[in-house]
């Protein structure tokens, strides 16, 4: 049986500490995918996370999880990311989610966009963030196999929250103006 993980909050200091790489050769250890199935989990049961880092549920670790739900964000499928119910309250579809192993950014675009960010680890605190627009990642999945692709809009933004996370920096660091905004606001 599944019992969500804590997700921990600002300012525990696991949540400042630079996380340690995974050894390629554990990432199909029962270990590390009972963590990837419970982050998930927890993910899933969260309210409007789109992304989670493995130290914000205390492990210390280069692991996160990105929703699709950030991808359909960029192209739009705004019908697909909420639906209504017979009781008019919004329901979250059961999102599918992309593994982050050992991730890095390779290449930042020089263009920068200003865009409201919120963190699970930081909650009711929403602020604007510069970031670049585009990004080149590379990464190993839960199979171990390695990723490299070129992310833009929110997906990139995303990406790169949760990269910052691995790294011990939170948004609220990056933020230059914070900003109020709906409860039910995507959380990084």
């Amino acid at each position: 049986m599944f019992t969500m993980l804590k997700i921990l909050i600002y300012p525990h200091p696991i949540l400042r500490k630079k996380a340690k790489e995974i050894d390629l050769k554990n990432i199909g250890a029962t270990e590390i995918q009972e963590l990837i199935f419970a982050m998930k989990e927890t993910l899933r049961n969260s309210d409007d996370g789109v992304g989670l880092a493995a130290p914000q549920i205390g492990e210390s670790v280069r692991l996160f999880l990105v929703s699709e739900e950030a991808e359909a964000i960029d192209t739009r499928e705004k019908s697909e990311i909420k639906n209504q119910n017979k009781n008019g309250k919004k329901e979250k579809r059961n999102w599918n989610y992309r593994v982050f192993i050992n991730p890095i950014i390779k290449k930042f675009s020089a263009k920068k966009i200003d865009m409201a960010e919120g963190c699970l680890s930081v909650p009711e605190v929403f602020g604007l963030v510069r970031r670049p627009e585009k990004i080149t990642a590379e990464w190993f999945d839960e199979h171990g196999k390695k990723h490299s692709r070129g992310c833009s809009k929110f997906f990139a933004r995303v990406i790169q929250h949760e990269t910052d996370h691995l790294d011990g920096i939170l948004f609220i660091e990056k933020m230059h103006e914070e900003l109020k905004l709906e409860k039910n606001s995507s959380r990084l």
